[in-house]
């Protein structure tokens, strides 16, 4: 199913959700749409559910307009945070609920339905759990769960609202990759919300990055993350660096002082220094492009993060390196951007 977002708007009193949100999503594709709170993620998701309807613009499937089509007439699959399990319901009565309600011709024989619920629960790995309830189960088998549910129906498109919010770091991982096998066997077009970077750049085909209503940009994870197309998805995407700079005579300066760094092009007039934290490359006191004192390392997993005053009060930043690097509390060092994006703006 493809779909079509068209110059959606979308307002709550006064407050703009949407703003002439424009957006092409492939057949069988798995998009993430990406931001922080408050970006407009969730609303664009229940617009293409049928659970908002815009004030202007429209929803396409499949070329078809469906702007004020019901969720029902769409055909939508919805997982939420919550599960929203019945709980007096077995997992495998929970599993078939959507098409026990079904009436008439359009409802599958007793046989269909059970065989449909033993194929789903061999899907998602839960074969053998189809008398348990949902207290019976962990957390992440309870989403996979309510997965299943919204697969039941055969859906035409499958929305997921912060699926693994509700769990711990080390399920959501497992989860992460399981949805990404699970899709590629199924192969719906699937739209699921996230305000994990993490999350979004591991399991997604393409990443919307959202911001007060707006698309900063679209991609593959490779292109949000090495080439964000602005400031806030260069900030909100990994960690980075962020020196305010001024840009004058084709060159860069900080505090005053010239960097030799190129400018890239870059406007004359107040920008933002953007480096990756491992992109900065750190050497001898005098070697680099800014010189700085460790004030504070620490280490965890396979890196080490070292805070460092910048020489004359210029700014304190923290940078990592790989923990086979001897960095010292008290040491002055050099530092370099091995990659570096400029930005207007201040």
């Amino acid at each position: 199913m493809t779909i079509s977002i068209r110059s959606v708007e979308k307002k709550f009193g006064r407050y703009p959700a949407l703003n002439k949100v424009d957006l092409e999503i492939a057949d069988g594709e798995l998009l993430a749409l990406l931001g922080p709170s408050g970006s407009g993620k969730t609303t664009l998701l229940r617009t293409i559910a049928g659970l908002e309807f815009p004030d202007e613009g429209q929803v396409l499937f499949h070329g078809e307009d469906v702007t004020y089509a019901s969720a029902a007439a769409r055909r939508v699959g919805f997982v939420f945070q919550q599960y929203a399990l019945f709980k007096h319901m077995t997992v495998a009565k929970n599993i078939a609920f959507g098409l026990d309600v079904r009436k008439g011709k359009d409802k599958p024989s007793k046989a269909e339905i059970a065989q449909r619920v033993e194929d789903l629960l061999k899907l998602v790995e839960l074969e053998g759990l189809g008398q348990r309830y949902p207290s019976q189960l962990s957390g992440g088998q309870r989403q996979r769960v309510a997965l299943s549910r919204a697969l039941a129906v055969q859906p035409s498109v499958l929305l997921l609202d912060e699926p693994f919010g509700a769990l711990d770091a080390k399920v959501r991982k497992e989860l992460r990759q399981w949805l990404r096998t699970l899709h590629h066997s199924i192969n719906v077009t699937s739209i699921f919300v996230t305000h994990d970077q993490e999350e979004a750049l591991e399991v997604a085909h393409r990443v919307v990055v959202m911001d007060k209503g707006r698309i900063e940009q679209v991609g593959s994870p490779s292109d949000v993350y090495d080439a964000p197309a602005t400031a806030f998805v260069h900030g909100f995407i990994g960690e980075s660096v962020m020196l305010p700079v001024e840009i004058s005579g084709g060159a860069v300066h900080l505090k005053g002082r010239p960097l030799d760094l190129a400018a890239e092009g870059a406007a004359v007039g107040a920008s933002t220094l953007f480096v990756r934290r491992h992109d900065m490359m750190i050497g001898p006191a005098g070697s680099g492009t800014l010189d700085g004192d460790i004030t504070h390392v620490r280490s965890f997993g396979p890196v080490q993060r070292a805070e460092i005053a910048l020489a004359e009060g210029m700014a304190t930043i923290e940078i990592d390196a790989p923990r086979d690097r001897e960095l010292r509390v008290g040491d002055r060092v050099g530092l370099k951007p091995r990659h570096y994006r400029i930005f207007a703006g201040g």
